[in-house]
């Protein structure tokens, strides 16, 4: 399968979609995945089996397929609803005391933002290092992390598109004591993901952005999962939800996992790995490179990622606010998708290997 393949299986009506940042629209074949479990699990699993029963051995097969995404073993694989669910479900697992230190970047999502300024109400304190160019200063992270009981940061950044050194960050990370939970929401489909390599605590992701997923299906990575007690706490997180006392916590990272969930999306996650795998990484990036240089080479000054490209995320300063909204409602109509992102006049364009030369021709042309 080749990746001009798989954007012909993806039918938006001549739209040139370069937002794949944000939200990746499925091949048909993903969307076919989700329907057709979600039918068997109405219709057989209800007429001929346990429907529970059905439904596990499904969310275990998802499991071991994110697992070989990230090339390590399911027992380490949570499945979340989304990146934010898995980082809220990470920060209600820590036993967290009056004088604490969270520490994050100046990169983050408000997935990875929000959790941590909640916590303030009780005591705990957010230290926030900046990482000018989308890059770490090492100094000023060596000095943020000194003290830190977590530290949270994106693995690229959603900004510029940069590479963060999720390996040296976590080794410096462990060394002041602290744990470490990685943002990975934008490598899945477009950069490989290997957690065993990284040494962080915690990774997550989705599959709804690069993967071409569905909307619903997340996953958190827990590298020994036996040491936490999760908080936000449901009967699937347990081996005996009737024990007396003390929650009886599965062995692996399951305790990460709280109810029922639609079966769907991540049947369709599991199809956009297949997928991914089926293509090929490296056919992906070659492609996805080349899309991404012809975008650079027309930007000049403009550009904010770097001219030698580590993703598909290219950011381009506009100038201010306006200039930006306005470049975004013209591109729109003219039926390209970019988006604006909360830096003050920069436009982000997402280009992915299931993108054509054409539609990376018509965004150069509006600009």
């Amino acid at each position: 399968m080749r990746p001009t393949d798989v954007a012909a299986d993806i039918d938006l009506d001549g739209t040139a979609y370069l937002n794949w940042g944000a939200s990746g629209p499925s091949p048909e074949r993903v969307l076919a995945a989700a329907r057709e479990e979600q039918r068997r699990h109405e219709r057989h699993a209800h007429s001929t089996a346990d429907p529970y029963e059905y439904a596990s051995e499904a969310f275990a097969a998802t499991r071991e397929a994110v697992a070989g995404l990230l090339d390590t073993v399911p027992e380490r694989i949570a499945l979340t609803d989304s990146t934010a669910d898995g980082i809220s479900r990470v920060a209600n697992a820590i036993d967290w005391a009056e004088g604490d230190v969270v520490v994050r970047t100046d990169l983050e999502h408000p997935a990875g933002e929000l959790p941590w300024d909640r916590l303030r109400e009780e005591g705990v304190r957010v230290r926030e290092v900046a990482c000018p160019g989308g890059r770490f200063d090492r100094d000023s992270y060596r000095e943020a992390v000194d003290g830190a009981r977590l530290v949270c940061f994106n693995g690229i950044s959603w900004y510029h598109g940069t590479h963060l050194d999720v390996g040296w960050a976590t080794e410096v990370a462990h060394d002041a004591g602290a744990e470490v939970l990685v943002d990975a929401v934008q490598s899945p489909g477009q950069a490989p993901l290997p957690v065993e390599d990284w040494g962080a605590d915690f990774v997550v992701g989705a599959g709804h952005k690069w993967l071409a997923g569905v909307w619903g299906a997340g996953f958190c990575y827990v590298r020994d999962p036996e040491r936490w007690r999760p908080g936000h706490l449901g009967y699937y997180a347990v081996d005996d939800y009737d024990a007396d006392d003390q929650p009886a916590y599965h062995a692996d990272a399951r305790r990460f996992e709280v109810g029922t969930n639609s079966l769907a999306p991540y049947a369709a996650l599991r199809e956009a790995v297949a997928v991914h795998h089926e293509v090929g990484p490296e056919a992906i990036r070659e492609r996805q490179r080349g899309l991404v240089e012809r975008l650079v080479d027309g930007l000049g000054d403009r550009l904010v990622s770097p001219r030698d490209p580590e993703s598909g995320l290219v950011t381009f300063d506009c100038g201010d606010e306006t200039a930006a909204t306005d470049l975004v409602e013209r591109t729109r109509e003219a039926g390209v998708v970019v988006r604006s992102v909360p830096r003050d006049g920069w436009v982000r364009a997402s280009v992915h290997a299931f993108n054509t030369e054409r539609d990376v021709e018509r965004l150069a042309e509006l600009l």
